[in-house]
């Protein structure tokens, strides 16, 4: 029960990784808020309250964040993907994932750091395709990179007051992962391919996402902020060559 005591806000809780960290989080005893641009999911615990938000728009945020009051755990999950490569992508759609993956952080960072406890932790979910580009994902890669950069700034600027971390999920199982496999020639075959490339042999899941997100929440991270924490299997650990043919 490390969280008791603690008012915590996720974005984008109503599945994937945002469901699997409000489920933690409501485990180790923290009150939960949470977020998305649908009405509230029926399936969601009763005792977590739900906004009906869109985290690209400011003023709604602000809003939102006027209501909650003071908090102790920001978690930025809340994303939207779209599989186009640069010459592809048109207006809309950067709009719509940058508004999301990008100013989305922006502007809840900036609408909660003033109303956040001394010592509270701010998460940000970034991705390893912000350190490397998975192909047709251009927005999706220059966004999470955007996360990267912030969650170092607000770390240096806001710090003591509050640390921020950035957890860098590699290939999780929820639809995301599924709509990227769709892009392949053969998505079977580069499934396969992709889960041999984990040195755990397997792909992640929002509970491996959330286990992390727990530790920077919690009060036995009060030493790490400003940082990138890679949770990918081992898959970005390893260099271009096949280790089954040494």
């Amino acid at each position: 029960m490390r969280l008791v005591g603690k008012r915590a806000f996720v974005t984008g809780g109503k599945q994937g990784i945002g469901r699997g960290i409000v489920e933690a989080f409501v485990a180790e005893g923290a009150t939960v808020i949470t977020c998305g641009r649908s009405p509230r999911p029926d399936e969601l615990p009763e005792s977590v309250t739900w906004y009906t938000l869109d985290v690209s728009d400011p003023e709604a945020v602000a809003r939102v964040a006027l209501t909650i009051g003071g908090l102790d755990i920001l978690v930025n999950n809340a994303g939207v993907q779209v599989e186009k490569t640069v010459t592809e992508s048109s207006d809309a759609d950067w709009d719509l994932v940058m508004g999301v993956n990008a100013r989305g952080v922006f502007n809840c960072c900036r609408a909660f750091i003033p109303e956040m406890s001394q010592g509270g932790s701010i998460i940000n979910i970034g991705s390893i395709s912000g350190k490397v580009a998975d192909p047709s994902m251009a927005l999706y890669n220059a966004s999470k990179a955007f996360v990267h950069g912030l969650t170092r700034s607000i770390a240096v600027d806001h710090g003591p007051a509050v640390r921020c971390n950035a957890v860098c999920p590699g290939w999780i199982e929820t639809g995301m992962l599924e709509a990227g496999f769709a892009l392949a020639r053969d998505p079977v075959r580069a499934r396969a391919d992709a889960v041999n490339r984990h040195s755990v042999k397997r792909f992640g899941t929002p509970a491996d996402i959330a286990a992390m997100c727990l530790w920077l929440a919690s009060d036995d991270s009060s030493f790490a902020s400003g940082q990138l924490f890679t949770v990918d299997g081992g898959m970005t650990a390893a260099s271009p060559l096949n280790p089954g043919l040494f």
